[in-house]
């Protein structure tokens, strides 16, 4: 799995404003929808906040990967947010959490969405990618950083 395939670098914030788990759902929605992506903007907040529910995505090392199907997507979809102040979401380790991937995927996708979950979480494991992340000054920065993580971690 290539994650190059399923993010662009118009599905990248590298300043989110919200301060809250709802929030920052909504806002890296919103990234989608301005950039173009066809989807239901409540159904797909919904689908996230009910996976929250579950348990949070926030996985430690101030790092979430909110994630959800929905029924009106044909493909995949990554987007990418950044907050710098940092937003409470109830991640394991309690921390605040900087960096998101939001992962979308049609209804009816097993493997391919296990598989994109797989691949942005073995990517986060390295410290020094997370801190990349962090330190980028710039929109074009990031996207090069998160497609070069992607090219040398093995799917």
């Amino acid at each position: 799995m290539r994650l190059d395939q399923i993010f662009k670098s118009e599905f990248l914030s590298e300043n989110l404003t919200a301060n809250t788990k709802a929030d920052v759902l909504a806002e890296l929605i919103n990234v989608l929808i301005a950039s173009g992506l066809t989807i239901d903007r409540v159904k797909a907040i919904d689908v996230l906040q009910q996976r929250e529910k579950l348990g949070s995505t926030g996985i430690g090392d101030g790092v979430a990967i909110p994630h959800g199907k929905v029924s009106d997507l044909q493909d995949l979809v990554v987007a990418f947010g950044r907050s710098k102040t940092g937003i409470a979401f109830d991640a394991i380790d309690g921390k605040p959490v900087h960096l998101f991937f939001l992962l979308l995927a049609p209804e009816n996708s097993t493997g391919q969405h296990l598989k994109a979950l797989a691949k942005i979480s073995k990517m986060l494991k390295t410290p020094n990618f997370r801190k990349k992340l962090l330190d980028a000054k710039s929109k074009s920065d990031l996207y090069k950083a998160i497609v070069e993580q992607d090219e040398s971690c093995p799917a």
